[in-house]
This record gives structure tokens, C-alpha cells and sequence, in this order.
């Protein structure tokens, strides 16, 4: 959909966890819409600082130095107000009394459907996939997934180290709400013995738990097992895996470190070209859609129909895991 006239003030959040990479999006955002013409505003702390109008004017200045910054320096926060109709038409309002008439949202879905309902309320919108999670169904990469899934595999070959001298069996649990690609990643990468993610895992820890003996038999000194947020309790299920193999078990919950640090060259790279993507968006006109990257190139996708995608993780990928994991049959 096009937008009826010229954008000329743009502004920037970033709405929900924060991601490493955000950063160089925001500086991409700034300096491509002061490249272009525009005034650029920085909004902060997402939907919630747009209702309470905490809205700065931003340089090119403002935005020097912070490529190599995790996080955000424009701060983030959840907005339940955002879900209603009411925070709605008040956040469209303030856009409007602003002077914001092209507005590029840094975040996942949840930061995606506030933006959709923006643009339903005549604010152009374009969204930006940030999230550690790579759970956006339209791209097969989302801001910060490269960093984090980076800063777990390292902390994992840390742990597997103390396990090994210890001969003990560790949980590691990732973060990735409710989908599994850090588990996955990290579990080819770190070599696990197993990964449970919450698409595919049976909560059959009896097997499991054999398995963990059939290895120790075989003479293996540590098992290392990948948990994902989305199943969770990896305190508990390690008492009752020592209690049942008599296996020293501990369990790591590496939580929001996986957050932080500084971006990965694909992370400060890809966030670049998708926020000036975005500015290129709003200067042609286009509104109510999703910055995305497939199959090598960076593309668009209507807002609506990218809400409406569902993501699964690749057959191929969990397949080989396992077969490349101590199998249950060997």
C-alpha cells in the first residue's frame, strides 16, 4: 500500500526483549532518513515512551559509537496498554502531534501487530524482525539471533568442560520463548547429546534417561543435554535425573546473558541494510509491511500476511542433530 504524501519526519523504537544488533539498526534508520532529507525522532522505551511522548530529535551525531553496543539506546519495554484500542488511537495521536508520518518498528511479532494496528489508524509503518528468538515466520534471519545463539554455544563449551572433569550430566538451558532455533543451533554446534525443544519434544524423560546410562556404559564421561525455555524446569529435571541414573547432574540457565554483548559482523551487517531498507520503504511511499531476508536477498512482506505465516523448524536440520548426537539405537 502506498502512502498518500511525501514522508518527511520519520521515528524510531525498539519494542520487546532487546536484541543484539538493534543498535546498528537504529543508526542505519538515522542516518538513511538524514541521507534522504528527513527529520529522524527517537522514540523511547517502545509504545510505552510513544504514549508518555518521551520523543528526542536525533543526529547523525546522536548515533556515532553505538554500532558495536548490544542492547538498545533507545531502551525498551512492554506495552500492554498497545493491545488496546484506546493506547491504539492515543499512540497514533501522539505520532500525528509530532509530526511522525513514516514510522519503522525494531522488534518481533508482538512489536509487529502494534505496528499493524498503527497503520490501520493511518500511521505508515515498517516493521524490522529484532529478536533473539528467529521466530518471525516471513525471514529466515531476525536481528540478534546470530549474537545470541554465538554467546550461548561459547558458554556451553565452558560448561562441558567442568562436566567432563567432573563426569556429571548438565542441563543447559536457552532462551527462545516458545520456539527452539537456539536449542537446534546450539545443539549441532555444541554437540549435545540432546536437544529438547518445545516442537518436538515427547517428555518422555525415561528415555532420556537411558540413554544417559547406555552412554555411560559405553564409556562416555559427561552428557550434555540442550533445554530449551519453552520446556523449562531444568533445575527439577535434573534432581530427578541424578536421582534416577545416579549420575551427578547439574543444570545452567544461561537466560539473559544471551541478550547482551556485542553484535556479531552479521548482526551489525544485516541490521544496517534492513533499517535503511526500511527508510527506502517509507521514501518510496510504501507502508503496513515487514522487512525480511530469504534466500539470499532482502525483501518485503505485506504486515498482514506476515503476521499470518506460521514458522516450523527445518525437518532436515533436527534430523541431522540427531543423527549426529550419541543415539538412543547405538
Amino acid at each position: 500500500m502506498a502512502a498518500e504524501k511525501k514522508i518527511q519526519t520519520i521515528g524510531v523504537l525498539t519494542s520487546g526483549g532487546d536484541s543484539p544488533g538493534m543498535n546498528a539498526a537504529i543508526r542505519a534508520v538515522v542516518r538513511r532518513g538524514l541521507a534522504l532529507g528527513m527529520k529522524v525522532k527517537g522514540i523511547r522505551k517502545g509504545y510505552d515512551g510513544l504514549m508518555n511522548e518521551e520523543i528526542i530529535d536525533m543526529t547523525a551525531r546522536d548515533v556515532s559509537d553505538t554500532i558495536a553496543r548490544g542492547g538498545t539506546i533507545l531502551y525498551t519495554a512492554r506495552c500492554a496498554e498497545m493491545r488496546t484500542p484506546e493506547g491504539q488511537e492515543r499512540a497514533a495521536e501522539v505520532c500525528r502531534k509530532h509530526g511522525i508520518d513514516g514510522l519503522v518498528v525494531i522488534g518481533g511479532d508482538g512489536s509487529f501487530a502494534g505496528a499493524q494496528k498503527l497503520a490501520n489508524l493511518g500511521i505508515n509503518t515498517v516493521g524490522v524482525p529484532g529478536t533473539i528468538d528467529l521466530d518471525i515466520a516471513c525471514t529466515e534471519y531476525t536481528i540478534g539471533f546470530d549474537t545470541a545463539v554465538n554467546t550461548a554455544m561459547e558458554a556451553i563449551d565452558k560448561v562441558r568442560d567442568t562436566s567432563t572433569s567432573h563426569e556429571r550430566c548438565s542441563i543447559i538451558e536457552v532462551m527462545g520463548r516458545n520456539a527452539g532455533y537456539i536449542a537446534l543451533w546450539c545443539g549441532i554446534a555444541n554437540g549435545a547429546e540432546d536437544i529438547l525443544l518445545p516442537e518436538k519434544y515427547d517428555y518422555d524423560e525415561q528415555k532420556i534417561i537411558n540413554n544417559i546410562i547406555q552412554n555411560r556404559k559405553r564409556g562416555k564421561k559427561h552428557h550434555i543435554i540442550i533445554n530449551a525455555e519453552g520446556i523449562g524446569h531444568s533445575t527439577s529435571m535434573a534432581k530427578r535425573i541424578e536421582a534416577a541414573t545416579g549420575i551427578e547432574t547439574r543444570a545452567t540457565i544461561l537466560g539473559h546473558m544471551q541478550r547482551g554483548g556485542s553484535p556479531t559482523c552479521k548482526d551489525r551487517v544485516y541490521a544496517s541494510i534492513m533499517g535503511a531498507y526500511a527508510v527506502d520503504l517509507l521514501a518510496a511511499g510504501k507502508t503496513k509491511r515487514v522487512v525480511g531476508y530469504k534466500n539470499g536477498e532482502y525483501i518485503d512482506f505485506d504486515i498482514n500476511e506476515a503476521l499470518a505465516m506460521n514458522k516450523d523448524l527445518p525437518p532436515y536440520q533436527y534430523e541431522v542433530a540427531r543423527s549426529l548426537s550419541a543415539n538412543y539405537d547405538r
